[in-house]
């Protein structure tokens, strides 16, 4: 990635790092969705990952709209968040169970709060540019990502975090 000259590569940067971040998440939510044991869980982070896809079927237009080569550029803060999510659900994690579905979720909701940072910002960035289509399309993004965010915290607070005090 080079230096940035104007919003308009501000814009495509964005993009090329939330397609890596997706890639990254969604890889990471394979790796961990065996491990839950809620059902509902389960069938969250299933559906999350065709949303990733979704999302990421977006980028890629918008950054072949925007002129420029359909690449990705390797998201680090993503990868960060990855590493402590594997962390936290395989080399530190609790027992299977609760406890680790409760784990499970605060790990989903970091890397979900990664995206709605990014699609918010490039969502600014197109709006400001002009891009009514490209703004609306990451406009909607952003509320998907939410939407899976508001979903996870009432499953955590009234079935997975119960169960994850009652032990």
């Amino acid at each position: 990635m080079s230096t940035p000259r104007d919003l308009n590569d501000l814009y495509t940067d964005e993009l090329k790092d939330l397609w890596s971040a997706n890639d990254q998440m969604q890889r990471c939510l394979k790796k961990i969705a065996g491990k839950a044991t809620d059902k509902t869980l389960k069938d969250m982070l299933a559906k999350s990952q065709d949303g990733i896809s979704q999302h990421t079927d977006v980028l890629k237009e918008l950054i072949e709209e925007a002129g420029e080569k359909v690449s990705k550029e390797h998201c680090k803060g993503m990868e960060g968040l990855v590493a402590e999510a594997v962390k936290h659900t395989s080399e530190e994690a609790p027992e299977k169970g609760p406890v680790l579905d409760a784990q499970i979720i605060a790990q989903y909701q970091r890397m979900s709060h990664y995206g709605i940072a990014g699609f918010g910002t490039a969502a600014a960035f197109a709006k400001a540019l002009g891009l009514k289509d490209a703004n609306k399309k990451l406009r909607e993004a952003t509320k998907d990502i939410y939407g899976g965010d508001e979903y996870m915290t009432r499953l955590a607070e009234t079935v997975v975090n119960i169960e994850a005090r009652e032990g």
